[in-house]
């Protein structure tokens, strides 16, 4: 199938996502898998440092600054920013993981903490899988623990071929492609 697969980390603040995903992508990496992590900010966040020189550049007005060495890069694009478009500044991974998006059309995993009060941002059928610190009845979406990194990694590799794909257009555009429909038995 064409594309790169796309999984998408939901809920709400403090539930524990980043710390999630952290761990998930030493797993997945432990199997030999390239990466990328895109996380939705709803604040406006700080990728450059204040005084910088590419701080300097975005408050003079830059549309995009990009800073790079001979072993990493950044890139701050001021607007609206879909997922589509962040993704396309991707390079070549096996997974796109994201944080966040979960108005963006993603196979999504849904977090929540019952036990603190924080449910699920959608009903549990919206979901791929849970990941929950307490189960959740009369759901037929599978659950894992937070605890269970191996159980949600081997859920990761066996369904990939099952989520939303990222499909690059052009060097800064690209399309997502739904999660193929389960075939008919």
């Amino acid at each position: 199938m064409d594309g790169i697969p796309v999984l998408a980390f939901v809920g709400y603040s403090g539930v524990g996502k980043t710390t999630l995903l952290e761990k998930l992508v030493t797993s997945l990496k432990a199997r030999g898998l390239r990466l990328a992590v895109v996380k939705h900010d709803g604040h406006e966040f700080a990728a450059d440092c204040a005084f910088k020189d590419s701080w300097r550049f975005t408050q003079a007005g830059a549309d995009v600054s990009v800073i790079c060495s001979a072993g990493k890069m950044a890139l701050v694009e001021r607007g609206p920013i879909s997922f589509a478009r962040a993704a396309a500044a991707v390079g070549d991974v096996d997974l796109i993981l994201a944080e966040g998006f979960k108005g963006e059309p993603l196979t999504q995993i849904g977090l929540c903490r019952p036990a603190a009060g924080k449910a699920l941002p959608a009903p549990p059928s919206r979901y791929a899988a849970i990941v929950t610190d307490a189960p959740i009845a009369d759901s037929q979406v599978p659950q894992f623990s937070y605890d269970d990194i191996p159980g949600l990694t081997a859920f990761l590799l066996e369904g990939r071929e099952t989520f939303t794909r990222f499909v690059r257009q052009g060097s800064s555009e690209g399309i997502l492609l739904p999660a193929p429909s389960p075939e008919k038995s």
